[in-house]
């Protein structure tokens, strides 16, 4: 049954009306532009009339190839305006990942942003021959006559380029739904007066997470500042001179944050909320950046396919929790489930499986991987956790990543070893993959970065562990590195560290007698 909702059956069309009773707030400012609501509101008008006039139609299939700019929003509801489906390409991917994507999604027309991929945007389309039009005099020249386009029979959606560090491309796909959601939510940011946000915006709309926060807080009448990337000493300025109340870091950024010089002398009174997500975060990092900022960090966890999951808002005040991601957000429905699908008991490790109508609707063109994650309703996240007896959730690492350490072949997760290794006092971050191993097929091996011109070793590290957990959560072997590789939001990649792991061990092998 339909729901009842003004988000219902249009998002866009109740974006709009919320645009204009927010008239001259300031809804987008980047460098030394800024847009109004009024602005905004007229902005995608434009864009959508613009998109007819070279030929879009509803139902066309558009591919959006652009960096992180005030127009990207504009340009998601313009497109869904005329009633076409967006398809979100990563500029950061790869071209053989690229087209894998494409692919699985082929497109009727692309749009690129010059200012950010002039000439692999240009490039991209000659490749696809498909219809190509710039986000510049295509579609931000000109001015639409103020009437608003319906696209009847159409359904509103999108799709998402992922690879995580599996360095598969999946195709992540979200119906009308999710964004009548995100409008529902921020109806209720407004009935509790929690509009009045300026959020620093860092995550690209090319990923689900980067839509969630932008859209939320336009549709709740806050402002957005724009950031085209993620540099620590402008990340730290922008915060004093824009008086930004709200944002969002992977922990590898956080931790770049914590380390950074600038960071004790510059006022950062204005934040209300430090959200941190992605991927894991150190409990000991996370003390370090409780004592900086207070009691206003809050971990968030979710995926491309479940957005957000879970929420701690209150772990700055709640130390016996630090290792949590908080307990389930919204409408969210959480089972813990054994190999055999079996829900397990409270305090007992288990894969993750997930309801909620942020949930996508399964991966475009890739039926058979739709079918193994998304079951009955039910997303299978990969990540093993457990829930506490008040609900707390806490991770432990993900169902590829687990290793089969030791004699007996004991299942060791990642994460538990991580935190350790960063409660060394001169360990700025770790990360752990399971590698192969003569003796005993798998073994533990680590990631280290350490603070500059300190010395710290293998054994003080391997001891360090072995005292926290046991011999068998010990790595056998580490990499002391200057920094580890992440992917396009932030997080850890595995993937990278893998292949460094088996190129040093080719390269080593190559250099014996």
């Amino acid at each position: 049954m339909q729901r009842q909702s003004t988000w219902y059956p249009n998002y866009v069309l109740c974006a709009l009306e919320r645009f204009a009773s927010f008239g001259g707030r300031t809804a987008l400012t980047q460098h030394n532009r800024s847009l109004s609501y009024t602005q905004a509101r007229q902005l995608v008008l434009d864009i959508a009339a613009r998109l007819r006039a070279h030929g879009v139609r509803p139902g066309d299939v558009v591919g959006v190839f652009m960096g992180h700019h005030i127009e990207a929003p504009l340009l998601q509801l313009a497109l869904h305006l005329v009633g076409v489906r967006s398809v979100w390409i990563d500029v950061t991917a790869n071209r053989h990942e690229v087209d894998q994507y494409l692919r699985l999604t082929p497109l009727d027309v692309l749009v690129y942003d010059a200012r950010a991929v002039a000439e692999s945007g240009a490039a991209l389309g000659g490749r696809l021959g498909v219809r190509t039009l710039c986000l510049g005099p295509d579609l931000l020249d000109g001015e639409s006559d103020g009437s608003i386009p319906v696209a009847a029979d159409v359904e509103l959606d999108s799709i998402f380029q992922t690879s995580g560090t599996t360095g598969v491309p999946k195709s992540v796909h979200h119906r009308h739904g999710f964004y009548a959601q995100l409008g529902e939510l921020a109806d209720e940011l407004v009935a509790a007066d929690q509009w009045n946000i300026r959020h620093l915006s860092l995550t690209r709309l090319s990923h689900p997470s980067g839509q969630i926060s932008t859209l939320l807080y336009l549709f709740s009448g806050g402002t957005l500042v724009f950031m085209t990337a993620f540099e620590p000493t402008e990340f730290i300025a922008t915060i004093e001179r824009e008086r930004v109340t709200s944002i969002f870091m992977a922990p590898p950024m956080f931790y770049q944050v914590l380390d950074h010089p600038a960071l004790a002398d510059t006022d950062l009174s204005s934040l209300t909320t430090v959200n941190i997500g992605c991927a894991a975060l150190n409990p000991a990092r996370l003390r370090q950046g409780i004592d900086r900022f207070g009691p206003i960090l809050r971990v968030t966890y979710g995926l491309s396919e479940s957005p957000f999951i879970a929420a701690h808002p209150g772990v700055g005040v709640d130390p016996d929790r630090i290792r949590s991601c908080g307990r389930l957000y919204g409408d969210v429905e959480l089972e813990i489930r054994d190999e055999a699908g079996i829900p397990v008991g409270i305090g007992e490790t288990g894969e993750l499986w997930v309801s909620s109508r942020l949930n996508f609707a399964g991966y475009w063109g890739q039926p058979e991987l739709t079918e193994d994650t998304l079951v009955d309703g039910w997303v299978r996240t990969r990540d093993l956790g457990y829930q506490d007896g008040d609900g707390y959730l806490y991770l432990v690492g993900r169902t590829q990543d687990m290793i089969l350490a030791g004699v007996g072949s004991k299942c060791v997760y990642p994460r538990p070893i991580e935190d350790v290794l960063a409660t060394h006092p001169h360990v700025r971050m770790a990360a752990v993959i399971g590698v192969p191993d003569d003796e005993h097929g798998e073994a533990v091996h680590a990631f280290v970065v350490r603070e500059p011109d300190v010395i710290v070793t293998e054994d003080e590290l391997a001891a360090l562990v072995g005292g926290h957990l046991n011999a068998a959560w010990v790595p056998r072997t580490f990499d002391f590195v200057d920094s580890l590789p992440t992917t396009a939001i932030g997080k850890v990649n595995t993937r990278a560290l893998r292949e460094r792991y088996a190129r040093s061990r080719r390269t080593a092998a190559l250099s014996l007698p």
